[in-house]
């Protein structure tokens, strides 16, 4: 029997160690037994094999929703953690509001655990982990709505099977990473551009790395470019505060795979790199499947407005405001030096006529280290509280979706959030960059030069720090373009 443990465990070690989607991992049906009342009942036999994975897991962002901010401009040095469980967007804007964090119960869907519905949720007990949610490849694993737990609804009418999701475990694929990324904000394409759930199978056309190898594409996994060490996912979101690693097209295309080596105007283009992202050329567009959502306003919430059509998509919710969708949008583009400016939780806003960014590329046309990438500028409104002048945590979840009564919700959101209500309240703008890195196009596809230059609009050059274009008037290291 320990020659069999031993074997099995070797067996697992190894496929963690590649990224590669076809292989298949060990057929579990021998080792797992049900039947399972419950998640937390499949992650005590995860653990009994799979002990020190599930330690590794609990040190991760993806567990906590929260780390070190190193990734925020002049909080690198920080021992005070951040994330999704403590920080304000622009979307749903906060999992904190309610008393004792109520609003938890339905955003905590896509938390890798069970039970995380309140605040004092306890991120030492391992037991609580949800393997499966990143792992089941079979079964139709589904969890519930509300309550951060196994979609038990689904179980008893024998829609979803629990031990043959528990048997079937393998390497993460598309649609497990996707389960929680397709439908950030709320439903699918709502939040990050480019990753939507058309990407699960798709073909060159709308990205080289994820489309099918039958068209053309490299099918690639997530982790083909997240890499993944101890369970610590490298990426790191123009959104967050913390980042276990940063992914960086040069990761692969580089040294005997280094881009432009058949191009004619290869040099041309390679010295652009030392200024432009790959991707700024090579994302001419994104959404390019389904519209993304481009705005939301939460001030309309509660009005009886008429809700029209953008893209299929409605235009109007009476719980949640007024939207605006695209698709097949031109990104923005600004300098990104490897680290974002965040607005944090209780920041005080200066001025409220102009624009909060809750989150944006830091650095400039004169920091060295910066390059161009492209964006989606995502816009909106919040409410600001008139009294402290920082952005409210307001409760939507069993209170402004069910009544509309933003006092009401303001007050409820203070308690989970400590920070105090001051009694009045106003809308501020909000605007938020969201970095587009997916939807990789084919060659033929690319930006053209023309489009940036010699006339070309794509790029705001004035914007971006430069006196005009660099094609006529030299790049950003020449002295024509010196300020």
């Amino acid at each position: 029997m320990h020659t069999i443990i031993t074997l099995f465990i070797a067996a697992l070690l190894a496929i963690a160690t590649t990224s590669s989607p076809a292989l298949a991992g060990p057929d579990h049906a021998e080792f797992v037994k049900g039947p399972f009342k419950d998640g937390p009942d499949v992650t005590k036999v995860c653990i009994g094999c799979h002990d020190k994975q599930a330690n590794d897991f609990m040190k991760t962002t993806h567990w906590k929703w929260k780390g070190t901010p190193n990734h925020v401009k002049g909080m690198e040095k920080s021992t005070k953690e951040y994330g999704k469980a403590n920080m304000l967007n622009a979307f749903c804007t906060s999992i904190e509001g309610g008393a004792d964090g109520l609003v938890h119960e339905a955003c905590g869907k896509c938390h890798a655990g069970y039970g995380w519905t309140r605040t004092n949720f306890d991120f030492s007990d391992k037991s609580k982990m949800d393997c499966l949610i990143c792992h089941a490849q079979k079964g139709n694993y589904q969890r519930a709505s509300t309550g951060c737990s196994v979609d038990m609804k689904s179980m008893e009418k024998g829609v979803m099977n629990l031990e043959q999701a528990a048997q079937s475990v393998g390497v993460p694929t598309r649609k497990n990473c996707g389960y929680c990324h397709f439908f950030g904000g709320g439903a699918d394409a709502v939040k990050s551009p480019g990753i939507d759930s058309l990407m699960e199978k798709t073909d060159k056309k709308h990205d080289v790395h994820m489309g099918s190898k039958a068209s053309g594409g490299q099918d690639m996994s997530c982790q083909s470019c997240h890499k993944t060490s101890d369970h610590k996912i490298s990426g790191a979101s123009s959104m967050m505060a913390h980042y276990e690693g940063h992914v960086r097209c040069e990761d692969c295309h580089s040294g005997a795979k280094a881009p432009h080596q058949k191009s004619k105007n290869g040099h041309i283009l390679n010295r652009h790199a030392a200024s432009v992202a790959c991707q700024s050329c090579h994302i001419p567009t994104f959404s390019r499947g389904q519209a993304t959502k481009m705005a939301w306003y939460w001030s309309d919430t509660g009005k009886n407005l008429t809700s029209e059509e953008q893209f299929d998509k409605e235009t109007f919710e009476k719980r949640k405001g007024t939207f605006k969708w695209d698709m097949n949008v031109t990104p923005v583009y600004a300098w990104y030096n490897g680290s974002i400016e965040r607005y944090m939780k209780g920041q005080v806003i200066k001025d409220p006529s102009k624009p909060v960014f809750m989150t944006k590329p830091a650095g400039s046309i004169k920091d060295k280290g910066a390059k161009i990438y492209p964006y989606k500028l995502f816009q909106g409104d919040q409410p600001m509280d008139s009294t402290f002048k920082y952005l409210n945590v307001f409760q939507q979840y069993k209170s402004l979706w069910l009544d509309f009564n933003w006092d009401k919700a303001l007050i409820e959101g203070a308690k989970g959030a400590e920070l105090p209500y001051g009694g009045k309240y106003q809308f501020v703008k909000t605007v938020s960059y969201l970095s587009a890195s997916h939807e990789v196009a084919p060659k033929e596809d690319v930006v053209q030069c023309g489009e940036c230059h010699l006339g070309g609009t794509r790029m705001d050059w004035k914007t971006l720090g430069y006196n005009g274009d660099p094609m006529a008037l030299g790049g950003r290291f020449k002295s024509s373009q010196k300020k």
